[in-house]
């Protein structure tokens, strides 16, 4: 039997249950499946908000000292505090348009381009695409150098402790990036988005471990200094020129917004939610206690990192060796940044998986390469559907991202140009023009000026975060040789 077959058998069952099982209550569905004949979602308020963690706090969160301190103790603290506050704003616009027309029953948006397919339409949907999955095909590459470094850190730290600091322990990066990239494409064949919600929940518990002993680090490296270090418009002239000054004041808006985005998943992540309650209530809720709660460690890891360090704060906290000790402890640091970006890439790359895999049945359904599943029994996790289609393709995505991640192993800039080319239209842009459209605010309303006159200021911070980031990349690739590269 084809998967064409089946998909036509499964098709049957959710209507035939359906039928016989609907209430007064239109959002029920069945025992066993939703009101669109879909298997039941089982998604809560703390599942997504496990999700929304493990997406939000990344590596990006070990680059916010290098860019406080950048901006310094005023301009620092606000810009991230404003972030937050838009990134939440426009989160629960977003949420909103998880469902088309009426909230409790309309029709139901599975990704990001299907709510702005439904919203605004035409070429906008194809911008959408684009802009989406370029950039969720990057941040698998910045994962895969962020836990390189990590993996390095590990193996330096405990080499500058058996040398007594005199080895200066240089090592290849790529070995490490070969490894991460062997646990993905594993990794990568668990099928969809719902089977992840076990390693969301590692990820996130571990994103805290090394955030803490981060935070934990900077506070006693500030009592150990006996003062607060750093100044109030960030890092002096003179120990950069006027000019760097400039840039890496851009490339820090970018290390910021890359910090909190997580909106190119938002709707997916809203699509693993039960109801009742509405998915968007639950998604608001999931939220708000996301982003305060990376708000906060943000704040606490950001500013104690520049208070411990200075002008000398280093682009990645746990691995530009601002600290050396206690070993162990930067070890646990390291390894729970990897286990965790292990994680993140998934919750990032399924819903880019997930597209290809769609598209492809959709042109070739007749493809048994394609659409057809085979069975195969793994003793102590049941039976297990391989798609070759998905194993070829998910794997060669990986291998990929790897790729490039060798040919470009620089962290700091490449987070910086991720943020900056993501924030503006997938975090504002679209919410808010399909926010607009669905709730059909009136063209030069006082609301309708104030969404606008958001859009616009974010696309002037895009703008100078992508310039400064892009200043850093082309600094950093003229000391760069492909492959050859050592830390």
């Amino acid at each position: 039997m084809t998967m064409g077959e089946n998909t036509s058998a499964k098709n049957q069952l959710p209507h035939q249950v359906f039928s016989v099982s609907i209430d007064n209550n239109p959002q029920s569905g069945s025992k066993w499946f939703d009101d669109d004949g879909r298997p039941k979602r089982t998604g809560t308020v703390w599942t997504a908000s496990a999700h929304i963690i493990t997406a939000v706090i990344g590596s990006g969160v070990l680059s916010l000292a290098w860019a406080i301190g950048q901006l310094g103790w005023i301009a620092g603290p606000a810009v991230m505090l404003l972030f937050s506050l838009v990134t939440y704003y426009t989160s629960i616009l977003l949420s909103a348009c998880y469902r088309s027309g009426d909230p409790v029953n309309g029709k139901r948006n599975y990704t990001y381009m299907d709510a702005v397919r439904a919203n605004l339409g035409g070429g906008k949907v194809k911008i959408c695409g684009f802009v989406q999955y370029v950039n969720l095909f990057g941040v698998a590459i910045g994962y895969t150098i962020a836990s390189s470094i990590s993996m390095m850190a590990i193996k330096r730290s405990n080499c500058f402790h058996q040398s007594g600091g005199q080895d200066p322990c240089h090592m290849n990066a790529y070995p490490y990036m070969i490894a991460f990239g062997i646990a993905e494409i594993l990794l990568s064949q668990i099928p969809g988005f719902d089977q992840l919600h076990w390693l969301s929940l590692v990820a996130a518990v571990m994103s805290f471990t090394y955030s803490s002993i981060g935070l934990g680090l900077g506070i006693g490296k500030v009592v150990e200094n006996k003062r607060v270090m750093g100044s109030l418009t960030g890092i002096s002239i003179g120990t950069v020129t006027q000019t760097q000054k400039i840039w890496r004041s851009f490339q820090a808006l970018g290390d910021i917004a890359f910090a909190y985005s997580y909106s190119m998943i938002l709707i997916e992540i809203q699509d693993t939610v039960k109801a009742p309650p509405t998915e968007a209530k639950t998604m608001k809720k999931a939220t708000l206690i996301s982003v305060a709660v990376t708000t906060l460690f943000y704040m606490f890891c950001g500013c104690f990192g520049y208070a411990a360090f200075g002008d000398l704060s280093p682009g990645n906290l746990l691995t530009g060796f601002g600290f050396y000790n206690p070993y162990w402890l930067l070890d646990i640091a390291n390894a729970a940044i990897v286990i965790h970006l292990v994680g993140a890439y998934q919750v990032y790359c399924q819903p880019l998986f997930a597209f290809v895999e769609k598209e492809a049945a959709r042109r070739f359904p007749d493809s048994d390469f394609v659409t057809k599943d085979i069975k195969i029994s793994i003793p102590g996790l049941g039976p297990y559907n391989l798609n070759l289609f998905r194993m070829i393709w998910r794997t060669l995505f990986v291998v990929t991202t790897t790729v490039i991640s060798m040919l470009l192993p620089f962290f700091n800039d490449i987070v910086g140009l991720l943020g900056a080319l993501g924030f503006w239209p997938l975090t504002v842009y679209f919410p808010v023009e399909m926010y607009i459209s669905q709730k059909k605010i009136s063209k030069w309303s006082t609301r309708w000026l104030c969404l606008q006159i958001l859009s616009v200021a974010c696309l002037i911070i895009t703008i100078a975060a992508a310039a400064g980031s892009i200043a850093g990349v082309l600094d950093d690739v003229k000391t760069i040789k492909p492959f050859q590269t050592s830390y």
